[in-house]
């Protein structure tokens, strides 16, 4: 048994931290509300994120993070790109020995472009810090919480850490694999996102399921384009934490960006849609970061680049499928042979 610390209460850091206490591990739960934490203590609920779903008694959620870190061997993060420079200050002056750190976010930071391993690397001293694992892959945490057969990966540059995660994760319903390429499976786990708005807007726009396998199998081309001019190695984008992330996000109701960008497509602002979300939707700001690293690295990313004039220029959803749609004619294995040099 293993005592784990989960850092972030929302739907998948409530549906990891089912996963370890299944396993028999100890875990806490930090979150920011005293009303969901006195819920999950004494309810063994967290309604808001995860209704009808019982949570095991092994899990003591806390708003304190001393008390939420203390004696933890492995720190899980599940907590949105945009709060995580601010957890990590405040967790570096919680911890009095080394631990793991698994990430379990799915984002790039606007500005910087960094994946979250690196602002982890970048935020914590390595006084603190042991390893960094990558946990990602098709796995809505409403499945996972109700114990539904799930797939995942982990990856790390110190695969004894990688495998020790795999160990402490691992059980009947939720399986886990390894894979070394940490820039892939990061990239891969972020950008599909940006996918994901797009094949919400598509159907929003009310097309059909001609239009949106284009979007998958072309965004998943602008996926591994640009993951592999960072580093990656381009098998990872044919695994679970490309293709398998790039279908379940786009192509299911529980999917926060799919049903962001239904609602643009039904024509709501972007404010208006976020504000009606209630939750985090990762592929915005992942479209800013990704279209401006695009620009940058001198990389096409077209799908990028119409949601990017959607989200932040105000081009209507009609007017950016048009736009696609009327690109200069090329041929479609270009992507495949520029991969291989």
């Amino acid at each position: 048994m293993h005592n784990v610390a989960v850092l972030g209460a929302g739907s998948w850091g409530t549906a990891l931290a089912i996963v370890l206490a299944d396993n028999g591990h100890d875990v806490r739960l930090w979150g920011r509300r005293e009303e969901q934490v006195v819920e999950i203590n004494k309810e063994h609920r967290n309604e808001k994120y995860l209704p009808g779903v019982e949570l095991p008694e092994n899990i003591k959620a806390t708003t304190q993070l001393e008390e939420c870190v203390k004696d933890a061997d492995t720190i899980v993060l599940v907590t949105p790109t945009k709060a995580m420079r601010d957890v990590l200050n405040l967790l570096k002056n919680n911890l009095a020995s080394p631990v793991t750190i698994v990430h379990a976010s799915k984002g790039n930071e606007p500005g910087t472009y960094k994946r979250i391993s690196e602002i982890i690397e970048e935020e914590l001293p390595e006084s603190v810090l042991e390893s960094v694992v990558v946990l990602s892959g098709p796995s809505h945490a409403e499945e996972v919480s109700l114990r539904q057969p799930t797939t995942v990966t982990v990856s790390s540059a110190n695969m004894q850490a990688a495998e020790r995660v795999q160990d402490l994760f691992i059980n009947q319903n939720f399986r886990v694999y390894t894979n070394p390429d940490v820039i892939g499976v990061e990239l891969g786990g972020a950008l599909k996102n940006i996918i994901a708005l797009g094949a919400g807007l598509s159907d929003g726009l009310g097309y059909g399921d001609n239009a949106k396998a284009a979007l998958i199998t072309r965004g998943l081309a602008e996926i591994a384009r640009l993951g592999t001019h960072m580093g990656a190695n381009p098998l990872t984008f044919s695994g679970l934490t490309g293709i398998g992330d790039l279908i379940v996000t786009c192509t299911s109701v529980h999917s926060r960006n799919w049903r962001a960008g239904n609602m643009l497509g039904k024509g709501m602002k972007l404010d208006d849609v976020l504000e009606n979300m209630g939750m985090v939707v990762e592929g915005v700001r992942t479209t800013q970061a990704a279209y401006e690293l695009s620009k940058r690295e001198e990389v096409e990313m077209p799908i990028t680049q119409v949601l990017y004039d959607v989200l932040f220029n105000g081009k209507g959803a009609k007017q950016a499928v048009d736009d696609l749609m009327q690109r200069s004619r090329t041929h479609e294995v270009e992507d495949v042979s520029s991969l291989k040099s």
